[in-house]
């Protein structure tokens, strides 16, 4: 018999045996509840948002039963990819540092600084350029873009440029990565 083969009782076997024909109607509505959700979050939401939103409806479930049920249902979240920043391969020592680590500016619009970062908008990743006056330790230009290349630096530079009043003998420092590098 397979209770002696197992080591289990018979009435332990014989009560498997009849759950495994009935349909746990609790568990077939959470898993209702759960496609509900996931449909709605544009098949963005993951087994801890899934949970949040569940309880806050008033129903108390653990992070790991969502997660299971999704994977029974098939239900993979659609996240944003990790970002993929081209990095600067070779540096620039053709481009002299003529700022060479001296932040102590005297006077406006002599010296501006700047760089790139990533944003994640909502649906794609975005690129902003910053310039800086090292002076007055503010913002002067800025420029946004899904690409982050030199006409992105451009457009940060005629922006500072336009809102400064178009200065002269201004010098603009950045690191010596390969967008701002392929303009200057």
């Amino acid at each position: 018999m397979v209770s002696n083969a197992f080591d289990i009782s018979r009435s332990s076997y014989y009560e498997y045996r009849q759950r495994g024909n009935r349909v746990d109607v609790e568990r077939l509505a959470l898993k209702a509840q759960v496609n509900r959700l996931f449909t709605k979050s544009r098949s963005s939401a993951g087994s801890r948002t899934i949970k949040g939103l569940l309880s806050e409806e008033g129903i108390v479930v653990g992070r790991f039963k969502v997660r299971r049920l999704m994977s029974e249902l098939g239900l993979i979240c659609k996240q944003p990819g990790p970002h993929a920043y081209k990095q600067a391969t070779v540096e620039r020592p053709d481009i002299l540092n003529h700022l060479d680590r001296e932040f102590a500016v005297e006077q406006p619009d002599q010296v501006w600084c700047g760089d790139i970062t990533y944003i994640w908008s909502g649906q794609r990743w975005s690129y902003l350029a910053v310039v800086l006056d090292l002076y007055a330790r503010r913002v002067v230009g800025w420029a946004m873009s899904s690409s982050p290349d030199a006409d992105l630096v451009v457009k940060a530079l005629d922006h500072a440029w336009e809102q400064r009043g178009q200065p002269e003998k201004t010098m603009f420092h950045s690191d010596s990565n390969t967008v701002s590098a392929g303009y200057f």
